[in-house]
């Protein structure tokens, strides 16, 4: 007959358990205030990087003559100074609102033949099976290193010969064909990542491709076609060099507008302050709008 001995703990036999040993002072003070601290210092840097932003803001609401006499930081003591007369001058220069709707007509197509393009392709390289499938994806992300500049003498000499040279179609085919190696990227990435099981099953229900990639692929794929949308407003709404040799001198975008109102002594300040800030403004809602399917999307088409 065996019998068990009881467990003694330290406790029983008179010991006391061993105490854990306290962190430094150091450590203790930089627990506690860590979380302070970390918050204290990112709102600084966020004061940072939106200073120039603050800046340009109150500078659009200045006159002239007060931002060539003092530093849009006056006004935090003289706040009389601050007018919308600016505002009013930009309305009425045909230059600056005329270049806003061009922009709009380039952004817009430009954005949304990349969006549905992007889509199909990637959908295609993803799920659909064709000869050389490997090999033409890996074209594509080699087109992603190919910087714009190389292709800028012989596109422009096939817009010449095509009769599209200086025309708003002719950017956006620019914007367009450089814009669909990131798309087709991204978009195939994203598309991957759904269940096969969830694709299979919908082709038993009687799905063809296109009642699968629309019913299917496109609802679970939002958060990437958003962040997607939202690179391509963003690289189109803010590009000058393309606009510059490529957009109708006559109706240029608003980037080369602006850039137009800059001369050799002096430049119109009081047009390009609040016109500055009208097309920072424009991008900057439009990213804040879909910053959460921004953020999504990107991480979840970087992970294969």
């Amino acid at each position: 007959m065996t019998t068990t001995e009881p467990v003694r703990t330290a406790a029983a036999v008179g010991g006391a358990a061993p105490a854990k040993p306290r962190p430094p002072l150091a450590a203790r003070i930089a627990a506690r205030a860590g979380g302070g601290v970390m918050r204290v210092v990112l709102v600084l840097v966020a004061l940072f990087w939106l200073m120039p932003t603050i800046g340009l803001l109150l500078s659009s609401l200045r006159s002239s003559e007060n931002i060539a006499a003092t530093g849009w930081w006056k006004v935090f003591t003289a706040p009389s100074e601050l007018t919308f007369d600016n505002y009013q001058r930009l309305l009425d220069n045909s230059a600056i609102t005329d270049s806003l709707v061009s922009t709009l007509l380039i952004t817009v197509p430009a954005t949304f033949l990349v969006v549905v393009l992007g889509s199909f392709a990637g959908y295609a390289f993803a799920w659909m099976e064709f000869p050389g499938r490997d090999w033409w994806f890996l074209v594509v992300v080699g087109l992603l290193v190919v910087p714009v500049q190389v292709a800028l003498i012989p596109v422009s000499e096939l817009f010449g010969a095509i009769g599209i040279f200086e025309t708003t179609v002719g950017v956006i085919l620019f914007h367009t064909a450089f814009g669909l190696p990131f798309a087709i990227f991204l978009l195939r990435n994203f598309f991957a990542e759904i269940p096969r099981e969830l694709l299979e099953a919908a082709r038993l229900d009687g799905a063809g491709e296109i009642r699968l990639f629309t019913r299917v692929v496109m609802p679970l794929g939002g958060p990437a076609i958003a962040s997607l949308g939202i690179f391509q407003f963003l690289w189109v709404w803010n590009d000058m060099l393309v606009a510059l040799i490529f957009a109708d001198s006559g109706s240029p975008p608003i980037t080369v507008a602006l850039q137009q109102q800059v001369r050799q002594f002096g430049n119109n300040i009081d047009v390009l302050a609040p016109g500055a800030f009208v097309s920072m403004v424009i991008p900057l809602a439009v990213f804040f709008a879909f910053q959460r399917q921004f953020v999504s999307g990107v991480m979840a088409g970087a992970v294969k």
